[in-house]
């Protein structure tokens, strides 16, 4: 299996549990006559309370990976276990279950939906969890104000700006206390001051929350406040 290149603020979280557990993951998309083979035999561990960045240019398969890991898609082959859940073996349902309830997921582009308010964005996973509605305002009021939009609970996204919509979609990926947090290039919209401000907060709940985090990115800079760093070439783990 590769190994991974750890940073310089490799963390003790290296010494706890293995939560993720990837082999051989291997993933093809076929357009017209044309087969394209994005990911090819991917190996991967990540530790319980870790922050792993998986780095790659544009088209090197670091998003399809990540949605392999959060039961957003399926690979073609290979074995994927998270938290003692084997994905692979996971019916539709059950699948679904799982992202609810154990994978938070951030998007470059927000995914937020625009006639709901940020409130009603952020409890909409707990809703779907059915989760008890006091209980669900309550933490979703607790969510926006700790990522610091108490004034804008009730804005829709179109009167946010872009560093407040990714502040209400990472408060929506962690309402239902999630084992693993997924972020798909979480900066990539933003500014260069609204990204550090929105890195930074990723690596305060990380710190609070004693998070699970994978992140993918193509901006070195922020990988190297992670743990460790996944290099992915051509759908192939970089040694």
């Amino acid at each position: 299996m590769s190994e991974a290149v750890p940073n310089d603020n490799d963390s003790s979280a290296m010494a706890e549990k293995t939560i993720l557990q990837a082999e051989g993951l291997t993933k093809c998309y076929t357009i017209g006559r044309k087969k394209i083979e994005v990911l090819h035999g991917v190996d991967m561990q990540v530790k319980q309370g870790e922050f792993l960045s998986i780095v790659g240019a544009s088209g090197s398969g670091k998003s399809t990976l990540l949605h392999i890991l959060g039961g957003l898609d399926r690979p073609d082959a290979g074995a994927l276990e998270v938290d003692g859940s084997h994905l692979t073996r996971l019916g539709g349902l059950a699948l679904s279950r799982f992202r609810n309830r154990s994978v938070g997921f951030v998007f470059q582009a927000y995914h937020l939906f625009p006639e709901l308010d940020a409130l009603e964005n952020v409890a909409l996973p707990a809703r779907i969890a059915r989760s008890p509605v006091r209980d669900v305002e309550a933490k979703a009021r607790q969510w926006l104000e700790r990522v610091g939009l108490s004034k804008r609970m009730d804005h829709r996204p179109y009167e946010l700006s872009g560093g407040e919509q990714q502040r209400v979609a990472i408060a929506r990926s962690l309402i239902n206390d999630p084992t693993l947090l997924l972020a798909d290039e979480p900066t990539g919209n933003l500014d260069s001051e609204t990204g550090t401000e929105i890195m930074d907060l990723l690596l305060e709940l990380k710190a609070e929350c004693q998070l699970t985090l994978i992140m993918a990115t193509h901006d070195q800079h922020m990988a190297g406040q992670t743990d460790r760093t996944l290099h992915l070439v051509d759908g192939k783990i970089a040694s």
